[in-house]
């Protein structure tokens, strides 16, 4: 080959010599200016080398601080069997009256245990969903909550059931396909599509 390029082995990173003799490639080494352009390629060659040495540790690196970040720590751990234990007393009230204050639902559920909490939620504007959370001090108050399904508070069936806990990173799939536009069979305002030859 006269072109001189040659493909050098390389072991663990290290470029070894090649097997021409003293580094010189095919060509001899009769031209001085081709050595030097060949030393600041090669100079050129490993400077490449060491920053990706480089950047490859760094990147190990945060590989680490990433894996030790996203292993639980006792504490979320911790709150989160709390949040488990509340959620098993708590209850789900539905179609709740947008009129109805939190005592009135207290009031209502009274009698199957003791209520710790009512929440009614809002939306941003501070008007009620419609719908609530009880929650009671004991795990025996939701069986006897869950009897309480379509009893009426302000006229309203109310829908009970216990409260599921939510686990983040499980979200609810509708099964809704992704947008896919839609492309009319005709050209539209007379229009002709135009098509680019492959190459």
């Amino acid at each position: 080959m006269a072109s001189g390029n040659r493909a050098l082995p390389i072991e663990n990173g290290e470029v070894l010599p090649a097997a021409g003799g003293n580094g010189e490639g095919g060509n001899g080494g009769s031209g001085d200016g081709f050595n030097r352009n060949r030393s600041s390629v090669d100079q050129q060659i490993d400077d490449m080398r060491r920053r990706l040495r480089e950047l490859e540790e760094t990147e190990r690196e945060m590989l680490a601080v990433a894996a030790a970040a996203s292993h639980e720590d006792p504490a979320a751990a911790a709150t989160a069997l709390e949040k488990a234990e509340v959620d098993a007393c708590s209850i789900y009230v539905g179609n709740v009256d947008y009129g109805c204050l939190p005592e009135e639902v207290q009031e209502h559920f009274q009698d199957c245990g003791t209520v710790n909490r009512v929440t009614i939620l809002t939306d941003f504007y501070g008007n009620p969903k419609g719908y609530a959370y009880v929650e009671f001090h004991e795990a025996e108050a939701v069986q006897n909550a869950l009897q309480l399904n379509d009893t009426e508070l302000h006229g309203r069936p109310l829908k009970v059931c216990p409260k599921r806990t939510n686990v983040p990173g499980m979200s609810y799939h509708r099964g809704r396909r992704p947008f896919q536009p839609y492309y009319p069979p005709y050209p539209a305002f007379g229009r002709s599509p135009r098509f680019y030859p492959y190459y």
